[in-house]
């Protein structure tokens, strides 16, 4: 670290290398012909490299768990959610088809009444004969009224041509 604050910056350096502040050429010299002692052997790590292995799995498969176990809850959710529309859905169209069954029973049952009352065709053609029957008899009694009433009238005319009539009441 020392070296690092004691070296100038590259623009003033006359050769390749870095240069330190003694600018004497032996010690240049000498600062660039020190043998290399060469790099530093990575510690060897002890048997529980092992462990950390399986730690590593473990911890990684129950991060894979805990993230497969959100995105199951979240499917389930929405599913959830999509089958609760849908039994709403079911419920709403059962009370539509419930409220026409009662309408279409009330109008059977309108239909039992007015059917019930009202005239089948043999009982409109069986008034229609009584009634024909009636008119023709009524009929029959008018001309009888009216040939008795002409009668009538030919005996009273024929009494006024009579000059002596005696009327006795």
């Amino acid at each position: 670290m020392a070296s690092r604050c004691l070296a100038l910056t590259p623009k003033f350096s006359q050769h390749s290398g870095a240069r330190f502040l003694s600018t004497t050429r032996v010690l240049r010299e000498e600062a660039s012909t020190s043998p290399n002692l060469g790099s530093v052997q990575p510690q060897k790590r002890p048997v529980g490299g092992f462990r950390g292995g399986i730690i590593g799995f473990l911890f990684g498969f129950s991060l894979a768990s805990a993230f497969a176990a959100y995105h199951l809850l979240d499917e389930y959710k929405l599913a959830s959610a999509a089958l609760q529309a849908s039994v709403e859905e079911l419920q709403a169209s059962t009370e539509k088809v419930s409220a026409h069954v009662r309408r279409i029973e009330a109008v059977e049952k309108d239909l039992k009444a007015l059917a019930q009352s009202s005239a089948s065709k043999d009982d409109l053609s069986r008034v229609r004969t009584e009634l024909k029957k009636v008119y023709d008899g009524l009929h029959i009694e008018f001309l009888d009224l009216r040939s008795h009433v002409w009668g009538m009238q030919q005996d009273l005319h024929s009494l006024a041509k009579k000059d002596s009539t005696s009327v006795r009441i």
